[in-house]
C-alpha cells in the first residue's frame, strides 16, 4: 500500500491516506498514452465535413456545346470537376473517426498517468475545497496558496468551485467519472479531493 499525504487548501498537512499500489504506484507504461490519447482526440472529431460530387451539384444537364467542329475541347457538362462550380473529386464525406481501445488498456494508461503525476510530485490530495461564494479572486488565492496556476481539479458537486474557475483558461474542474488521460497529461498539476480519490480507486480496481 502506498501512502499519500492529504492537505488543506492552505497547504497544511491534515492526514495521510492509504492508496492501492495498482493505481498510484503502478508501472508507468508511457507507450499506452499514445493509443488512448489518439482514441480521445479522434472521438472529438465531428466528421461532418461534406462536399458534393459531380452528380450532386445542381445544373449541368445540357451539353455546353457540340462535340466536334468548335475547336474547343469536348465537354459533356458544366459541372465537371475541371470547371469552376463543378463537383469535387474524392472530397470529404461524413464519416466516423472514432477508434476503439480495450478497457484494460484505458485503465492501465490512467493508472500509469496517476503514478507519473505522483512520482513527479504534481499530484495533491485535498481534504475539501470550500468556497463560500462564487468569486474567482477567492479561488485564485487558493491556487496561490497551493503554488500552482495550471491545474486539473477533480471534485464532486461543488458548484461554487465550478463557477469560480470556469473563466480561468488554465484550470479545469471535473467530476471523478470524467477523469481522463488527456486532461491528466495536459495540465501541469492534478488536485483530487479525498472522497473522489477513493471513488477513482474503486473504479480503476473494479
Amino acid at each position: 500500500m502506498a501512502t499519500i499525504d492529504v492537505y488543506s487548501t492552505s497547504r497544511v498537512k491534515v492526514t495521510q491516506v492509504d492508496v492501492s499500489d495498482k493505481v498510484f504506484d503502478a508501472d508507468v507504461k508511457e507507450h499506452l498514452f499514445y493509443d488512448v490519447i489518439r482514441m480521445q482526440l479522434a472521438g472529438r472529431r465531428a466528421g461532418t465535413a461534406s462536399t458534393k460530387t459531380r452528380s450532386e451539384v445542381r445544373g449541368g444537364g445540357k451539353k455546353p456545346w457540340r462535340q466536334k467542329g468548335t475547336g474547343r475541347a469536348r465537354a459533356g457538362t458544366i459541372r465537371s470537376p475541371l470547371w469552376r462550380g463543378g463537383g469535387a473529386v474524392f472530397g470529404p464525406k461524413p464519416r466516423d473517426y472514432s477508434l476503439k481501445v480495450p478497457k484494460k488498456v484505458k485503465r492501465a494508461a490512467l493508472c500509469s498517468a496517476l503514478t507519473l503525476k505522483r512520482k513527479q510530485e504534481k499530484l495533491l490530495v485535498l481534504d475539501k475545497i470550500e468556497l463560500n461564494e462564487i468569486k474567482t479572486k477567492g479561488f485564485v488565492n487558493i491556487l496561490n496558496n497551493l503554488e500552482t496556476q495550471n491545474v486539473l481539479i477533480v471534485d464532486r458537486e461543488n458548484s461554487n468551485l465550478v463557477l469560480s474557475a470556469r473563466n480561468l483558461p488554465s484550470v479545469k474542474v471535473l467530476p471523478p467519472e470524467g477523469l481522463n488521460l488527456y486532461d491528466i497529461l495536459y495540465y501541469d498539476s492534478l488536485f483530487i479531493t479525498q472522497p473522489c480519490l477513493e471513488e477513482i480507486s474503486r473504479r480503476l480496481l473494479a
